[in-house]
């Protein structure tokens, strides 16, 4: 079967890295995967394409700062991408982020609606059904749901991806967005969770069949210390009080929670140490003079999974005061390297935990978090075993295989 996977980047970030596994996967089946990136070199053992590139990219983030048209500008390349598709003739097409500045949606729906290719579409966060945003929880907004009147006066349409700086565009955009993605015959609906799956249900997009397939990771990457290792290291610490609390994320933004991190460098005891990981140079430069004391570290973001996968292994606990989500991979990756966790109640991030793997608490509710976090730390309340065999649960071989079993199902159906 010929698949043509499309997202904004390949092999890097956590959608980019999905990508990449499903493609390996695919490709050890004997199907023939394709892989169409938005803006990001393809690895060298990949057949596909590179749809956009810099200039373009510059062009569609200009377009979108001024005339608030995220998902519509990218026209020339889109159509070339369009002719690509002809040549290589899919049996099936399935779409991940097109957002991210790359893509005019809709030729892009148009085509699909004509060629009639059967569709899988995952939905990574919320932008496809809302007018301008890819996230509403931490302003609590619903005017993007279905029984409404749609989007309108944006509250945050210059404030949060995709940055429509000087034009709240949403009401235009998401009567747009309605028309083109509404529609299409065969088009079948994935979310990583089913908090998403709900708010999808709630949408425009409810017209189509929606699946749940939480995403999956490489555990073979992301694992947990050899048993002799281990022991070392419960030797080394025997007795030893200090503790350390890890956060990641590719990017802090004001909805990942940052700041939950500054409140507990202050809150917490002594022999606790912070490290955060994902944030940029100037994050860098605040964090040291906000927390002096060296409590608080603060690393950019890597693209080395091994080298994170070392840093789970480290930590005490993982904490994720995440504001906005879906469902965070980064909590997977922590539990598959034996590592608790402790996130906000926010989105579906708390469906990948167990009560033997980690503590829920309010969003926002910061007491209950500094609490939490000690809780792990002090009691030790959960077992590395527990971890990773909940992560067990998310390998990216299993992941690979609903979706094989969702395209078969497709095309048998077709």
């Amino acid at each position: 079967m010929k698949i043509v996977l499309v997202n904004t980047i390949c092999s890097r970030g956590s959608v980019g890295r999905i990508c990449a596994d499903l493609y390996e996967q695919l490709d050890q089946r004997g199907d023939e995967p394709y892989m169409a990136a938005g803006r990001s070199r393809l690895p060298s053992y990949m057949r596909g394409t590179v749809i956009g590139g810099p200039v373009d990219f510059a062009g569609h983030v200009l377009r979108n700062f001024f005339r608030g048209e995220a998902g519509f500008g990218s026209g020339a390349v889109t159509k070339k991408f369009l002719s690509w598709l002809d040549i290589v003739q899919p049996d099936l097409i399935h779409l991940h982020n097109i957002h991210g500045f790359y893509l005019q949606t809709e030729m892009l729906f148009a085509y699909l609606k004509q060629k009639d290719i059967p569709v899988v579409w995952t939905l990574h966060d919320c932008w496809p059904f809302t007018g301008h945003c890819a996230y509403y929880d931490f302003i609590g907004c619903e005017k993007w749901k279905a029984d409404g009147q749609g989007c309108h006066h944006c509250p945050v349409h210059g404030k949060v991806y995709p940055y429509a700086i000087f034009k709240d565009n949403s009401v235009k955009n998401y009567r747009r967005k309605k028309e083109a993605f509404c529609g299409v015959k065969n088009l079948t609906i994935v979310t990583p969770s089913q908090w998403l799956a709900d708010q999808v249900a709630a949408s425009f997009l409810g017209e189509y069949p929606i699946r749940v397939i939480p995403n999956g990771i490489n555990l073979d990457v992301f694992k947990t210390l050899s048993e002799d290792a281990q022991k070392l290291r419960d030797r080394q610490q025997a007795g030893y009080r200090h503790r350390t609390v890890l956060g990641v994320a590719n990017y802090w933004e004001e909805r990942k929670g940052l700041s939950y991190f500054e409140r507990l460098a202050k809150a917490l005891p002594s022999q606790y140490t912070i490290e955060v990981v994902g944030l940029n140079s100037p994050q860098i430069s605040v964090l040291r003079k906000k927390c002096p004391n060296g409590r608080l570290l603060g690393m950019k973001r890597t693209a080395n999974p091994e080298l994170l996968a070392a840093l789970y292994r480290t930590a005490d606990v993982y904490v994720n005061p995440t504001l906005e989500d879906n469902f965070p991979t980064t909590n997977l990756e922590a539990l598959a390297c034996g590592t608790p966790v402790v996130t906000f109640d926010t989105g579906g991030s708390r469906e990948s935990l167990t009560e033997e793997t980690g503590l829920v608490v309010p969003k926002g509710d910061f007491d209950a978090l500094l609490e939490a976090v000690q809780t792990v730390c002090m009691e030790q309340p959960f077992t590395r075993e527990a971890c990773r065999k909940r992560a067990e649960q998310f390998s990216k071989e299993g992941f690979a295989h609903k979706y094989v079993e969702l395209y078969d199902e497709i095309r048998y159906n077709n």
